[in-house]
């Protein structure tokens, strides 16, 4: 039974020693089958050559450990793995030496096991690393995205006579602290990267602070444009608003909230066109402003609706759903280019319609990767889209 079992161990080694190292070691297997017994017991074989392994698998462990060792914390479980590795394999070392062949043997399969442990923990540790800078790179990507946004609207309150001293000096600031983290990225220093962008997102809270104060004095020093702007958009959603309401009705989908919502923005809308009427300009970018929360959950209840309206016209047939849209692109394309030729500016009614048929192609692509729910969004955005441009064609008809 004893030699059974030590058979089986031979067996067993492909499992505790890493892929890589088991291709180099595979010719191992075949001598063992291959050297006589005449001179040396079974036991005196196996232990050998495991510890033969055993050593070349510690030296290619250590070589992943050592590097790193000083960086883990005391408490790591690849730490306290390796320790346990080491003092086993010095345990099966001592024991193959003394002719303890047998408790060799199992120590040695221990110290394997171990290391085994360290080595997938190190894998596991590398592949978090490559999230952990993936993440980082996204993050500052944002961040240069976010810089030019601030930067624009420095000089736009420049230009209005706003004192942006603080703004700026925060701007320099935080822009530095970024600097920090991208040439801890440089230098592969993932750790300190980590740390440092930590610190600069603390500045940047700041900064978005002053960035809030500033932007609301230019948005006081250009109430006339900002309530005009409003004034425009409020009544198209109105009007879009009660088109979708009626037709979801008629198609048994429940409208109350939308509904409630719309009775709330016709009041905003009223009390901002009132004040606006009077050149009350600040007075009715405040109500714009209080209200906004209110203004945001109109246009977001809208949505709703027509997300559920076009689930409704997906399950009665995605292909007539898709060529209806189709359709409707093309014809409003050709009505486009007859006002262009009349000398209207079409600009932004086009930019509405290309990005009506991206949104479109986005959804159909969505839901050829069984993603109904996003495409459904996309198809929503692509309707109220088309929805624009055809009340644009209609009031230059």
């Amino acid at each position: 039974m004893r030699w059974g079992a030590l058979a089986l161990v031979v067996l067993l080694l492909g499992s505790l020693i890493p892929f890589s190292m088991a291709q180099n070691e595979a010719s191992n297997t075949t001598e063992i089958q291959q050297l006589t017994l005449d001179n040396a017991t079974r036991e005196q074989i196996i232990a050998e050559q495991l510890i033969n392994q055993l050593t070349r698998l510690s030296e290619f462990t250590e070589k992943r450990v050592e590097p790193i060792k000083d960086k883990l914390p005391e408490n790591s479980t690849i730490l306290i793995h390796y320790e346990k590795a080491e003092e086993f394999k010095e345990k099966a070392l001592e024991e193959f030496n003394n002719g303890d062949y047998y408790n060799s043997i199992l120590d040695a399969l221990t110290a394997m096991h171990h290391y085994k442990i360290v080595l997938r923990g190190l894998k596991e540790g590398k592949e978090k690393v490559e999230k952990a800078r993936e993440w980082i790179r996204a993050e500052i990507e944002r961040t240069i995205q976010y810089f030019k946004f601030v930067g624009k609207t420095i000089h736009m309150a420049e230009k209005e006579g706003i004192d942006v001293s603080n703004l700026t000096m925060l701007y320099n600031e935080t822009r530095q602290t970024y600097k920090v983290v991208l040439e801890d990225i440089k230098a592969k220093d993932f750790e300190k990267a980590r740390e440092d962008l930590q610190i600069a997102k603390e500045k940047k809270a700041q900064l978005d602070e002053e960035l809030r104060k500033v932007r609301k004095e230019l948005a006081y020093a250009n109430a006339d444009k900002i309530v005009k702007e409003f004034l425009i958009r409020t009544e198209k959603g109105i009007t879009f608003a009660e088109r979708v309401i009626q037709e979801a009705k008629e198609r048994g989908i429940d409208t109350s909230e939308a509904e409630a919502k719309l009775e709330e923005i016709k009041a905003i809308y009223d009390e901002v066109k009132n004040l606006a009427e009077q050149e009350k300009w600040e007075d009715a970018l405040t109500v714009i402003l209080e209200n906004k929360p209110k203004i945001d959950a109109f246009f977001r209840s809208i949505n709703k609706i027509h997300e559920r309206f076009v689930e409704k016209k997906i399950k009665r047939g995605v292909g007539a759903f898709l060529k209806e849209m189709q359709d409707r692109i093309r014809k409003d394309a050709r009505a486009l280019q007859e006002l262009k030729k009349r000398g209207i500016n079409t600009r932004r009614a086009e930019i509405e319609l290309r990005t009506a048929a991206q949104e479109l192609h986005i959804g159909l692509r969505l839901l050829k990767e069984r993603k109904p729910a996003p495409a459904r969004e996309h198809f929503a955005i692509a309707l109220r889209l088309l929805y624009n441009v055809e009340q644009f064609i209609l009031f230059h008809s």
